[in-house]
């Protein structure tokens, strides 16, 4: 007899969530997604490591890094979904604040993220993200979608990318994403 048998199977589902986010439309039918999934400890707790890092460089206002940095440890796996943007569309919308010619030639930020990117491309990595979490939910795993843990990944080059998000995965009797503790 196996006892709880369901905890070997986080990776399967994971690998459905992210065919759901593959899947999910994408402007012009232009894909610029970057998909990534860790289950391994090791991995996961430096993950966490960087988190709690760029609490304490970052101050006060955001503990709220190492509270996520203990939900990775505690989660089965962890998610990345990363908008590697390389060209804009050549919609000429404005979304970003630019004429897509114009985006191009910007200098990028040095901050959490590498902007301005393309504000299309952002809506489709938005309806991605949704797409996964709604897979999930459909499956019964526990998630939450945390730009802190993208914000980590991206320091540590675990993917590609300009904008990166994390969802977290815990098959366990109660949500741990649900009764989080304040920051304070």
């Amino acid at each position: 007899m196996k006892v709880n048998p369901e905890l070997e199977i986080v990776e399967e589902l994971a690998k459905q969530i992210l065919v759901a986010a593959r899947t999910a439309p994408k402007a012009k039918g232009v894909d610029d997604l970057v998909f990534g999934l860790i289950t391994d400890p090791e991995e996961k707790e430096r993950l966490a490591q960087e988190m709690e890092k760029i609490a304490e460089e970052k101050g006060a206002a955001f503990k709220f890094f190492k509270r996520d940095a203990d939900n990775v440890r505690n989660s089965d796996a962890v998610i990345l979904i990363s908008l590697n943007f390389n060209k804009p569309l050549g919609l000429d919308c404005g979304i970003c604040g630019f004429r897509c010619e114009e985006l191009v030639k910007q200098e990028k930020s040095s901050l959490d993220f590498d902007g301005p990117v393309c504000g299309i491309k952002l809506l489709d990595m938005g309806i991605a993200l949704g797409s996964a979490v709604a897979k999930a939910k459909d499956l019964c795993v526990d998630n939450r979608i945390m730009y802190t843990i993208g914000v980590a990944a991206k320091r540590l080059n675990l993917i590609k990318g300009n904008v990166i998000m994390g969802i977290p995965l815990s098959i366990k009797g109660k949500n741990i994403y649900f009764d989080r503790p304040p920051v304070k």
